[in-house]
C-alpha cells in the first residue's frame, strides 16, 4: 500500500509485502516500512527508532533464517507487514526459516534482538507453526503521560551504554 504525499492513513490501514532473504531486500523493506510509519504519524526520534529496530529485524531475517538450509536459500522470503491502529503501530516479520537457535559460525555480535527490545514499545519472539519464526514489533506514535517524547532511542549512546 502506498499513499501520495500529503495523504495520511486512516484507522487501521496496513502495509503487506514479501521480499526475497537477500541483502538488497533490507534498504528497500526499511524505506517502505519508514513511509508507512511516517504516514501512520511517526516522526522525529519515534521515527528513527522505527527505521533502525525494522533495520535490525529485517537483517536477522537475512543473514540467519535460511542459513542452515541452502536449499531453501535463494527460496527464502520474508513476510512483513505492517498496521496503524489507533496511536499504535505494528510491524510483524516473518520467515520459514529454521527458527532461532544459537549460532557459533555467526559474524555479529548478538545485540540485534536487545537493541530491538529497546527501541520498542513492545517486542515478542514466536515460532511459527509451519515453521520459521516471527516477530512483532509495537510501537506509540505518540508519548503518553508521563513519557519523554524527546528520549534518544535508537542513539548510539542508548545502545552502547549500560543499563
Amino acid at each position: 500500500m502506498s499513499l501520495s504525499a500529503g495523504q495520511s492513513l486512516s484507522t487501521g490501514q496496513g502495509y503487506s509485502e514479501c521480499y526475497p532473504a537477500v541483502a538488497e531486500s533490507v534498504p528497500a523493506a526499511r524505506a517502505a516500512l519508514s513511509s508507512f510509519a511516517a504516514q501512520a504519524g511517526a516522526g522525529g526520534s519515534r521515527l528513527d527508532s522505527i527505521r533502525l529496530a525494522a533495520s535490525e529485524a529485517i537483517t536477522n531475517a537475512v543473514m540467519h533464517a535460511y542459513a542452515t538450509e541452502p536449499a531453501r536459500a535463494s527460496a527464502g522470503a520474508i513476510h512483513i507487514s505492517a498496521s496503524a491502529v489507533e496511536d499504535e503501530l505494528w510491524i510483524l516479520i516473518a520467515d520459514e526459516g529454521g527458527g532461532i537457535r544459537a549460532r557459533a559460525d555467526s559474524k555479529g555480535l548478538g545485540l540485534g534482538l536487545v537493541l530491538i527490545a529497546q527501541l520498542t514499545d513492545d517486542f515478542q519472539i514466536l515460532n511459527r507453526g509451519g515453521g520459521g519464526t516471527e516477530l512483532r514489533l509495537r510501537f506509540k506514535l505518540t508519548p503518553g503521560e508521563g513519557e519523554d517524547g524527546g528520549q534518544p532511542r535508537g542513539s548510539l549512546s542508548v545502545a552502547t551504554s549500560p543499563a
